[in-house]
């Protein structure tokens, strides 16, 4: 009798070993707002993207890559000159994601930390060439033109690398400590 329970205990253990076993190796769970890509040894990286849920993948030939697809914000600082030749410190606040589809060209052509890549480099770009066509009291007045100019120059800049910005707001603008005293003094007088 006690010899039947053993060996149906050490069974059901075996079992549920191996259904662990199955379970932490053989599936892969992608959480929501996030997207998975396989990448095969034997066939490299798979174009297919894989929602939310469980999916069957093979251990030891396949690694997965997870992104993040919810919109997310980064912090942009960078120091740019105006028409007028004033240095100005700006930082933009941008909300990136994704393409869904293109994430196996976006793992490809930059790797995972693909923001880290190309949002600080193409917002540089793009803040320079916009602030350069303002002068310091421009940049002031019509805060909301530069700001939309940006935007729209910066949102079609990402999308060459299949990124879709949701936002982006100037959310610092600095001048240099002479330029900002000589204005105190303007407005004093």
């Amino acid at each position: 009798m006690v010899e039947q329970f053993l060996d149906r205990m050490m069974k059901l253990g075996g079992g549920m070993l191996m259904t662990g076993f199955f379970a932490t190796n053989f599936i892969f769970v992608v959480d929501g707002g996030e997207r998975a890509l396989k990448m095969d040894a034997m066939r490299g990286l798979q174009t297919e993207v894989y929602g939310e849920g469980m999916h069957f993948r093979i251990p030891v030939l396949q690694k997965i890559n997870k992104f993040e697809i919810r919109a997310r914000p980064t912090l942009v600082p960078s120091s740019t000159g105006t028409k007028d030749l004033q240095t100005v410190d700006i930082a933009l606040r941008i909300l990136f994601r994704p393409k869904e589809e293109k994430l196996a060209e976006i793992f490809n052509n930059t790797g995972a930390d693909y923001d880290k890549r190309i949002l600080p480099s193409i917002s540089n770009e793009v803040l320079k060439s916009v602030v350069a066509q303002y002068n310091a009291e421009q940049l002031i007045s019509m805060r909301e033109k530069v700001s939309k100019e940006i935007r729209e120059n910066l949102g079609r800049r990402a999308l060459e690398f299949n990124i879709i910005l949701d936002d982006v707001s100037i959310t610092d603008l600095q001048f240099s400590p002479d330029f900002a005293a000589s204005i105190e003094a303007k407005q004093v007088a």
